[in-house]
């Protein structure tokens, strides 16, 4: 099965260590508009994903949505979740750590498109 968002070693550590500090998180890939196209990580349930929005898997436990619209724009590409040094300017719970997390990216091969369109949804 394609995997439609993963992440590297130093962003589980990370997810780990929130997951420990908050207990279970989630991801949202923001849209756009303040932190470019930044995953954005909360304490699951604390931000309200609509029906509308996608659910491409989860990272370190933690479950990962998009809204529908920046959906279509990425659909054919597979994101992965990394962690730099700095501060991003949200209120997600990376913040504090002094690391935040980014948003990596590479196209799905012709054969991945084959099978996530296969695949149920």
């Amino acid at each position: 099965m394609i995997e439609r968002v993963s992440a590297t070693p130093e962003a589980l550590r990370l997810i780990g260590l929130l997951i420990d500090e908050h207990g279970p998180v989630m991801f949202f890939q923001s849209g756009g508009c303040c932190e470019n196209s930044a995953p954005l990580c909360y304490p699951e349930g604390e931000f309200k994903t609509s029906p509308h929005d996608v659910y491409l898997g989860e990272v370190g436990g933690a479950p990962y949505y998009m809204g529908h619209r920046d959906f279509e724009f990425w659909q054919n590409t597979h994101l992965i979740v990394d962690v730099v040094d700095g501060r991003g300017g949200t209120f997600a719970l990376d913040a504090p750590e002094g690391k935040t997390f980014i948003c990596r990216s590479r196209l799905f091969t012709d054969e991945e498109l084959a099978e996530l369109a296969a695949q149920p949804r």
